[in-house]
Parts: C-alpha cells; structure tokens; sequence
C-alpha cells in the first residue's frame, strides 16, 4: 500500500527545519531593514496598529502549532496502537494454530513465523526505501495468501469450531495488516504544513520590522523563540514520519510475538 508523494516527506527533518530558521531570519532582516527606514515617519498610531498585528500573528501562530503538533502526535499514537493490534493478531493465530491436525500444524507455524518476519523488516525500512517496502508487504500478503489456502481447504474439509476459529484469527490478522499500513501512510497534510511554515516567516518579518519601528535590533528573546519554534517544527516532522528521524514507532511488540515463535 501506498499513499500519494509529497514534496517534503523525502527531505530530512533537519533540512526543512533549517531552512525554515533561514527564511526566518531572512524575512526578519529585511522587514526589519524595511521597518528602520520608516521609523522616523511612521506615527505613533501606526506604532499601535504593528503592535496590534504582530500579537493577532503570534497568536494565529501559536493556535497553528499546536493544532498541528496535535495531529501529528495523535497519529504516532496510532500507529503504535496499529503495531500492537497486528502483534496480537499474529499471536493469536500462532495459539489457533494448534487445533490444527498435525500434517497442517508444522507448515502453518513455519508460514506464520515468516509473516511475522516480513511485517517486522517492513517496519524497519526507510521511509526512502519505497520498492523495497512495497516488495516486503507484497511477500508478506503472498504468506498470508498461502494461510489463507491451507485454511479454507481444512474448513472445507473438516469443518467445525477449530476451523472457524483459526479462519477467523486470520481474517484479524489481514485486517490489521491493512490498517497498519494505512496508519503509516496517514501524515499531517502538507497543505497545513506549509500554511505553518508561511505563518512562521510572517510572524518572522513582523518580529523584524516592528524591532526596526522601535530603532533597536531585535532582542534575544525574539530569537530564542524562533530557535524554539524550529525545535517544535522538527518534533512535528519527526513525529509525522514513522520510518525515518529520531522518534520511531515501537515495535517492541512485534519483536516480542517472533521472539515467542522462533522458541517453538
């Protein structure tokens, strides 16, 4: 499964989040240039209005951030609640595994422990990596189509509660497949992104141009806070991309279900 490319998700966080600082401090340095040479013919009511804009625009900014900050921490929460669903799932069917009649017990459990590996090396690869990924889900979805066969044969066959119930392990299990992958193809629109990143150069240049009104240059405090709203940013990319970066979803889970089946 794939989701549709975008224009930043192959960029590394720390590129965007550095380039976003320079356009900052960029539009800062001109609206501030801008800002000195009306200083002298600019009104004291026209000092009150830039002040009045600038608050609206760090206000508008903070609302943006943490709205999007938001989305994207909700969303790695559900991709690691994903994980755990399919671990469970796997786990499940591996247990059900055992009602099967021996000729089928053996090959069932070799199958299952070969999902489980796939699914897990998929996680692993890099945002980057989209061919290898789509094979590895294409090699996972090819186990569990060979499941799936040996399953309806038996139920078939024999028929029964043992039947229906190691069938139905297997209908969860796909089902948590494909809502997996969907939750990591799941980012925060771009769209919002960059209707952030607009408001951060903005906010920037307003910062800079209301320091030029006053005469002075811009404080220290003003320059930390862009420093941190950067930090913010990274975090949100970060979070916002499940295979790549400093913060990655845990699959202590699914490490956990392989490490049990390779035991037995």
């Amino acid at each position: 499964m794939s989701g549709p490319r975008e224009l930043m998700y192959d960029i590394p966080s720390i590129f965007i989040a550095m380039g976003l600082l320079a356009l900052m401090l960029i539009a800062m340095t001109i609206a501030w240039l801008i800002g000195r040479r009306s200083h002298r013919n600019q009104s004291e009511e026209g000092r009150t209005q830039t002040t009045a804009v600038q608050g609206s625009m760090l206000g508008l900014l903070a609302l943006l951030l943490g709205f999007t900050f938001s989305l994207g921490l909700s969303r790695h929460d559900t991709r690691s609640s994903a994980v755990v669903e399919e671990a469970n799932a796997i786990g499940t069917a591996w247990l059900r595994t055992d009602f099967l009649p021996e000729e089928m017990r053996t090959q069932a459990k070799a199958d299952l422990r070969r999902y489980a590996r796939l699914r897990l090396e998929a996680a692993e690869v890099s945002a980057d990596q989209h061919q290898r990924r789509a094979r590895l889900i294409a090699n996972a979805e090819t186990a569990f189509a060979g499941l799936w066969v040996e399953a309806s044969a038996y139920a078939g066959s024999k028929g029964g509660p043992a039947a229906v119930s190691y069938a139905a392990s297997l209908n969860d299990m796909i089902d948590a497949l494909g809502t997996r992958d969907a939750a990591i193809e799941r980012h925060v629109p771009e769209i919002v992104l960059f209707m952030l990143f607009g408001t951060f150069v903005l906010s920037g240049a307003m910062l800079g141009f209301s320091s030029g009104l006053a005469g002075t240059a811009p404080a220290t405090p003003v320059y930390l806070m862009m420093a941190l709203i950067v930090l913010l940013v990274f975090m949100i990319i970060d979070l916002d991309r499940p295979r790549r970066g400093l913060i990655e979803v845990d699959q202590r889970a699914l490490i956990a279900v392989l490490a049990g089946m390779q035991q037995k």
